[in-house]
């Protein structure tokens, strides 16, 4: 029989599922759960510390207490807390793990990378939640990615498969438009294609973009994608008689 494992998702927002069905959590559990998801090993009273940073030591480790009696009272294993240090239970099935083990997929090159789908580097994490100990995190979680959907619309470019690599390059533009290497991306997918023109339509938004918001131009390496070739020059006519 197979093992119903919980479900812990952070992209988009928060959600805890098992066999289907929603887990309602409080919101002091919900924090522990995401910060120990994110922290994974961390000791408790760091985790205690960043949590509750305006209370004192012993008031920050008694509402940690607290939080993980209602993570176990929901009746599943969440969090290991047998030690000092929490993990998230390896039955855990976690979306943000996955997500970064599809973008070292790409990243690395492989042939697996090419099972991949857009959606699943998509996706923003904890969007609607403010806390301070989250800024790092999210930014991590963005830049990879967007350097992923980089990769993946370069592997699926030179497996031929453009239209994929389309949604890629797109998404990664739309994830950040002012991210050179996502347009230069989809610049190398339309001269693949041999689409001249939709490459140089691409190159303007980019060049525009980067003019408007930062005042800079592309750099060299977008340029020398979209360069006219060199005149060929033919050899000199040598005259006979």
């Amino acid at each position: 029989m197979d093992v119903v494992r919980p479900r812990l998702t952070l992209l988009n927002g928060f959600s805890l599922t098992c066999a289907g069905s929603h887990v309602n959590l409080p919101e002091s559990a919900q924090r522990v759960l995401a910060f120990v998801a994110l922290h994974d090993g961390s000791l408790r009273r760091y985790v205690a510390g960043s949590l509750w940073l305006s209370s004192s030591e012993e008031r920050a480790q008694a509402s940690l207490r607290s939080a993980l009696w209602r993570l176990r009272g929901c009746g599943l294993s969440l969090v290991d807390t047998s030690g000092q240090r929490l993990h998230l239970s390896v039955e855990v099935v976690f979306d943000v793990r996955e997500l970064e083990r599809c973008a070292r997929m790409a990243l690395g090159g492989c042939a697996s990378a090419l099972s991949l789908d857009a959606s699943a580097l998509d996706g923003q994490l904890l969007p609607d939640w403010y806390d301070d100990w989250l800024v790092p995190e999210r930014e991590r979680c963005r830049q990879l990615c967007l350097r992923g959907l980089d990769a993946l619309c370069d592997r699926m470019t030179e497996a031929g498969r453009y239209t994929e690599a389309l949604d890629a390059g797109l998404a990664s533009v739309a994830g950040e438009p002012l991210r050179e290497s996502a347009h230069r991306a989809v610049v190398r997918l339309h001269l693949a294609e041999g689409n001249v023109c939709e490459a140089r339509r691409q190159y303007r938004q980019c060049a525009d973009l980067l003019r408007d918001q930062l005042g800079i131009a592309p750099s060299q390496q977008m340029e020398a994608l979209v360069a006219p070739p060199p005149a060929r020059l033919e050899p000199p006519v040598r005259l006979v008689g």
